[in-house]
């Protein structure tokens, strides 16, 4: 792709609307706000200055990534912080065009610091109605058991995601995070069940930085509907061949592969591989800026990597709506939404 060919889709992406389906609560907390969070708890040893958190989000491995992302969960003490926190994001995502997102969250991490579990219940739910009224971007939640935890933490994010009276209306998903390394997905296949049985969906996170076997333990025992990442699928013809001929979709999230060192190099991801075989992908940012990088700029570099031109990005844009958790009127809202604004785009 040439850079006249870069910037002419760079413009296009930034305009495109959009859905994101892999994107992290506490991960998506920009420099500004990490840092004004930090300044509220001077005791973390998060940096106050902004231009500082470049080198703190600069990782080594994974493990490191886990132990920095904690570092700044720490920082999420109040019910004011989670709905600062919440509302920022939204705004976020709004100012890229997205019109609705999956945002991850992780209940376990914020009630087991003392935040009591109804008042952070009702910050995000009050956040999340105040930015589709003030931003229009609509948020829905996954809540995922954070695996380093174990099966308290598993227990309790069950729990919280469906309890009458308590889960949140925004939520639709349940989901599993945090190191996969030790980490088996079969011994938290109760937990799924139980949140399958209230109505949720699978999508746990698999195949990032261990091989396809986790991919298929997330299918086998946890009846995943999407993967998270599932990097490590390429290395397996037949689970390839099993995502595509099922439908079942992987979340992408090129930079954060890198930056983790999941892969080595973005020439090497192998999203092209996944695409080849007719695997249904969705474009992502994870922790957008824990890894330097926003929804539009994991656009570039996809359509970078699979060559694309306005069409097949808007495309790429149509997969995530399609396999959303979103009501079947808002899907077809915002296809056609996508398709208006490209044939406009086109006809300049």
């Amino acid at each position: 792709m040439t850079d006249t060919a870069q910037s002419r889709a760079g413009s296009f992406i930034a305009g495109l609307p959009k859905a994101e389906l892999h994107v992290h609560h506490v991960g998506s907390a920009s420099p500004r706000i990490v840092s004004a969070l930090a300044a509220r708890h001077p005791d973390s040893k998060v940096p106050t200055d902004p231009e500082a958190l470049a080198d703190y989000f600069t990782f080594t491995d994974f493990a490191h990534f886990i132990e920095v992302y904690l570092s700044v969960v720490d920082l999420i003490r109040t019910p004011d912080d989670v709905h600062l926190l919440t509302y920022e994001v939204a705004r976020e995502l709004a100012r890229q065009n997205v019109r609705y997102a999956e945002l991850t969250i992780t209940p376990y991490s914020s009630t087991r610091r003392g935040i009591d579990e109804r008042a952070f219940m009702a910050a995000i739910e009050d956040a999340r109605k105040t930015a589709e009224a003030e931003l229009g971007v609509v948020l829905r939640w996954c809540f995922d058991i954070p695996g380093e935890a174990g099966l308290e933490s598993a227990e309790e994010t069950v729990r919280l995601a469906t309890t009458d009276g308590l889960r949140p209306e925004g939520l639709v998903s349940f989901g599993l995070g945090g190191p996969e390394i030790g980490v088996g997905r079969p011994q938290f296949k109760p937990y799924f069940d139980r949140a399958i049985a209230a109505g949720l969906h699978s999508v746990p996170h698999a195949g990032e930085t261990t091989g396809p076997e986790t991919v298929w333990d997330a299918l086998t025992h946890l009846r995943a509907e999407r993967i998270g990442h599932g990097t490590s699928s390429a290395q397996d013809p037949e689970l390839l061949a099993h995502l595509a001929e099922h439908r079942i979709a992987l979340e992408v999230c090129p930079t954060s592969n890198i930056a983790t060192r999941a892969v080595a190099t973005l020439d090497e991801h192998p999203l092209r591989q996944f695409v080849d075989a007719g695997v249904v992908v969705t474009i992502n940012s994870d922790d957008p800026p824990m890894f330097g990088t926003d929804l539009n700029t994991e656009y570039a570099v996809a359509a970078r990597l699979l060559g694309l031109d306005e069409r097949g990005i808007a495309d790429l844009a149509k997969n995530a709506v399609e396999v959303s958790f979103l009501d079947e009127a808002g899907k077809r809202r915002i296809a056609a939404e996508i398709d208006t604004y490209t044939e406009a785009w086109l006809s300049r």
